[in-house]
This record gives C-alpha cells, structure tokens and sequence, in this order.
C-alpha cells in the first residue's frame, strides 16, 4: 500500500462523547489520500475501545498512539514525530473536517507547491455554514500567518496545512514541569520568516468550541500555565514585524513572568526596550487575570 499524501492528526483527551464526529467526516471524504493519526493524552474515558473499534472496522486507515496526559502542545510533539506523510492537518478532538477537505487540498498544492511555501491556508466555518471571521480577499495569495488581520483585514481562527518538512524543522514545543499548555501559533510565526504560506476560502473544517475546550478556558490557561505562555511572547517579542505588537506580548511576557515567579524576566527577554517599558502594564493584566479567575 502506497503511502498517503496528507496526515490528519488530532490530539485528544476524555473526548470519547464527540470524537466520532472527526471519523464520520473521514469516512465521508471524497479522497482517500490520508491517514488519520490520533494521539490520547491520557484519557480516562474509553478512547482507547472506541478508536481499537474503528481501526477494526477498516474503513479509515488510523494510527492510534497512548501517552501520559501532558497537553495539547506535547500531543502535538508525539504527532510530529510520527508523522511522515508529504503534508499534515491538525483538526481538533471537537472538529471535523468538512466532506470534500483533502479532495480540496491536495488539488490545491498541486497547483502551488514550491520550495518556498510551507503550505496552506484555508477556512473554519461553523456548523450552520457560516465563516470562522473574516474570509480572504479575492486578491490575496501568498500570505503570512502573521499580520493576517493588519495586512488582509482577515480575523478569527483559520486553517493550516503545513509541509511535515518544514514544520518539523521548528519543533519541538517546550514542555514545562507541572504546565499543561503552551500556545502553539508562534511555531507558524517562526515559519513565516523563511516560507509562504498559499491561502484561499476553501471551507476544511467545522469548528465547535465546546466548554471543556482550550479557547474557552484561556484567562484559566493563562494563569495556570505561565511559563509556556512566558515562551510564546518571549518569541513574538523577538520576530514580530510591528511595534504596536511587539510591545502588547511584552506586557503579556510581564504578567506571564509574575505569574510563574520568574524573577529574571528581563535578562531572559529577547527584546528588553519593550520588557522595560510594559513593565507597569505588565503588572495591572497581571492583576486584572487574578481578579477574571479569582472564582
């Protein structure tokens, strides 16, 4: 059997109660040029039994990996890992992509791989069909995923399908004692400095922000995971192009730092000007998060 094209991976945990959903739309698509790899971060519900059942089933070629919980950024260094499939899409444990997802993408990077992009950008849209944001404009093409809303007037989550190459080349996540989250789009803004990204308003997955999600729980995530939120900013402080940002994550890198009692923030910040100045900032979000979450 040939190896297939795209790898869609999907980090999970205790999301036995929808994940259905992702491998119904798998079994739905029009091409069947991939293979689904899920990666458990520990469940404790019968993920394991429900994936074993459906890789029995043999109409969806699926690898199933087990780890100790540790997050959705440490699923996604078990995923890249173990992939080696020309390109990746990671879709959600409460997505799924829509029918027609991979027939979309691979025509698509048929007709615009090159050394220089790194791969594709597309839509999220919700489950009425309605548009995740904002959509492209009709006279965009190469793209960076920073400065999507600066440059394109383009908002809201997206989503990416990368070269497994590429992207392994800026992995792995750091992954901090006793931290359970690091944001992941920093790695995407790192690529953005060496690669395009080749964008359009295909529809590939249907979104649903579940209450137990990552997105809703942030200011939660926030607090309890300073270090790797530390990480990020630290990064954006760094290769952002605008100074109006760079100065917004020093503030951020300030209240991540007090947070984590990391007390030599400013010799470990990649941009200390910004860190001097957001300083006072950084102490009044710091505050204002312990008053957001003091329930």
């Amino acid at each position: 059997m040939n190896k297939p094209t795209i790898t869609v991976f999907t980090t999970t945990y205790n999301r036995a109660y929808i994940l259905w959903k992702g491998y119904e739309a798998l079994k739905r698509q029009t091409c069947k040029d991939f293979e689904w790899l899920v990666v458990d971060d520990g469940s404790t519900d019968n993920t394991r039994e429900l994936v074993d059942g459906w890789i029995k089933e043999g109409i969806v070629p699926i690898r199933y990996i087990y780890k100790k919980n540790g997050g959705m950024h440490s699923g996604h260094n078990v995923a890249y890992a173990n992939i080696d499939t020309e390109l990746n899409i990671c879709v959600d444990s409460d997505d799924h992509l829509t029918d027609n997802a991979i027939e979309l993408i691979l025509d698509r990077w048929k007709k615009c791989k090159a050394p220089d992009v790194a791969g594709l950008i597309g839509l999220d849209i919700y489950t009425d069909g309605t548009c995740v944001g904002t959509k492209f404009p009709d006279w965009a093409y190469r793209v960076k995923s920073m400065g999507l809303a600066r440059l394109y007037g383009v908002t809201c989550d997206k989503k990416y399908i990368y070269r497994t190459d590429v992207i392994k080349r800026y992995m792995p996540y750091p992954e901090f004692e006793g931290e359970k989250f690091t944001p992941l789009n920093y790695v995407y803004g790192q690529i953005d400095l060496d690669y395009d990204l080749v964008c359009s308003n295909d529809e590939y997955c249907i979104v649903e922000y579940m209450q137990d999600g990552s997105t809703l729980n942030m200011f939660w995530q926030y607090r309890k995971n300073p270090r790797g939120f530390m990480h990020e900013r630290n990064v954006y402080m760094k290769i952002y192009p605008t100074r109006k940002f760079r100065f917004t994550r020093a503030i951020h890198y300030v209240s991540c730092a007090i947070f984590a009692k990391e007390w030599r923030f400013f010799q470990k910040a990649s941009n200390k000007s910004a860190v001097f100045f957001a300083i006072p900032f950084g102490i009044l979000l710091n505050l204002y998060i312990r008053w957001k979450t003091r329930k």
